[in-house]
């Protein structure tokens, strides 16, 4: 009877995990790929540089699990990072600047900005920021986060092109994939509904290839373990002042993932992170950062949107991601793995991803329970979120007029919407308008989360 019980767990941790890989995959695969083509790698460079993504951000989930925050949250390359690099590349030419001295000057603010983050974190810069981010500012982080995640999720579910045009028959399947995805999640009896994201991934992997093909996300195959491994192939550390100082802001700002996330995480644990955990976690991933620098990839951070995961999945086993990153990292190390993972449809895993960041909107209009916003209180909600998501919706090629350092800071909803809310919570004293809320005021009540009770009984493990 124990052994057959021992069975089904190892099925179930086997199942999560392969899970996991799917999703820490498809939030991984497009980083290596696109700066790649920015900068002009050939197919080789760039496949392997995706190897080396897949074997590090693997390792490093590992290190976090064992000796970080500790929590099932998964660290890749970070999104601040990511759209910052495809700025300035995209801005080199109206800096006079070739992509070469970019990418050198890159490599530096990455180095730069990940040890700057370490010896805050030492000096104790965490209480400080801790003052600054206050439940308001993470719960407006949130919410931007959602909507720019799923704004682009929605894009790639859907075949949106350069042209503005949809594809309708992508479009179907994905409604289909998300369909899927709700019903496993909602009908599933027993274990099944955790595994949702899985089935929308093999449920809609089979129907494109029956409808459409394959298709494959990078044409070279890869290479060896030894090969793939290159020191500085970005050049020599330039020192240009305008990139590294863009580059210090970005590691600050990637340096509050770390906070919203065990924050978040914390709640849905029911176990706060300790400063300990909030140190050792910031050490981990930038200690990384400066090692993914030095191989040519960007910086690391702790995904906030795992959260969305582990509501939509119910699973919190530390096992589970444990192994989805162990299989990462074999896929990694393994070419023929790489090149066959790397055909799974964007289209379908963006379809995915959008159903599982549905979970984050709960989640950020939790953090805001029991808060009662009255008709001069909701400016310190309605404005950072609003402007923040009208940012979001305006062309890059309306801040072609900004200075173009400034350019990837400006045109980013996220950033400018968190300043503006962190301004607000610094200045205005909201208590005055709180004390008699009027009439129209609107409380914020919590959302019932059905799913809470089994999520609390897999937390060991």
């Amino acid at each position: 009877m124990v052994e057959w019980v021992r069975s089904r767990s190892s099925i179930s941790v086997l199942l999560a995990g392969i899970q996991w890989l799917f999703f820490i995959f498809t939030n991984t695969v497009m980083v290596p790929l696109s700066i790649g083509h920015v900068l002009g790698l050939g197919p080789e460079d760039i496949a392997a540089s995706m190897q080396r993504s897949f074997i590090l951000t693997g390792l490093l989930c590992i290190v976090q699990l064992i000796w970080g925050h500790r929590y099932s949250l998964m660290d890749g390359p970070a999104g601040v990072w990511w759209g910052l690099v495809l700025s300035i590349c995209a801005s080199a030419p109206a800096m006079n600047m070739e992509l070469s001295t970019v990418a050198a000057s890159l490599t530096s603010g990455f180095i730069l900005s990940s040890a700057l983050v370490i010896v805050l974190a030492l000096c104790g810069f965490l209480n400080i920021l801790r003052r600054i981010f206050t439940p308001i500012v993470m719960s407006v982080y949130m919410l931007l986060l959602t909507f720019q995640l799923e704004n682009t999720f929605f894009k790639g579910m859907i075949g949106y092109n350069q042209e503005g045009r949809w594809n309708l028959q992508l479009a179907a399947l994905s409604l289909f994939v998300i369909a899927v995805v709700a019903i496993v999640h909602i009908r599933g009896r027993g274990k099944l509904g955790q595994y949702s994201l899985l089935s929308g991934i093999v449920v809609g992997w089979i129907a494109y290839a029956l409808l459409f093909g394959h298709e494959s996300s990078v044409t070279a195959a890869g290479a060896g373990f030894q090969s793939i491994w290159q020191w500085m192939p970005w050049g020599s550390p330039g020192l240009e002042p305008g990139i590294i100082t863009v580059g210090l802001l970005a590691g600050l700002v990637n340096m509050t993932n770390t906070l919203t996330s065990l924050a978040a995480a914390g709640r849905l644990y029911q176990r706060e992170a300790s400063e300990k955990q909030h140190i050792r976690s910031l050490l981990a991933t930038n200690l990384f950062s400066i090692l993914a620098a030095c191989v040519g990839l960007i910086p690391f951070g702790t995904f906030a949107s795992s959260i969305g995961f582990l509501e939509n999945t119910k699973v919190l086993r530390r096992a589970a991601l444990f192994a989805g990153s162990i299989m990462l990292m074999i896929v990694g190390i393994v070419p023929l793995l790489s090149g066959w993972l790397a055909q799974l449809p964007m289209s379908v895993g963006s379809a995915v991803l959008f159903a599982a960041y549905l979970q984050m909107f709960g989640t950020a209009l939790r953090s805001f329970q029991g808060t009662t916003f009255n008709a001069k209180t909701i400016y310190r909600l309605a404005l950072p979120v609003l402007t923040g998501i009208s940012i979001m919706n305006v062309p890059a090629s309306a801040f072609a007029d900004f200075p173009p350092l400034l350019t990837p800071i400006v045109s980013n909803g996220l950033v400018i919407g968190v300043v503006v809310v962190i301004l607000l919570e610094s200045f205005v004293r909201w208590d005055k308008y709180d004390a008699s809320p009027s009439a129209g005021a609107v409380s914020v009540k919590p959302i019932p989360a059905a799913s809470d009770a089994p999520m609390q009984a897999r937390q060991s493990g």
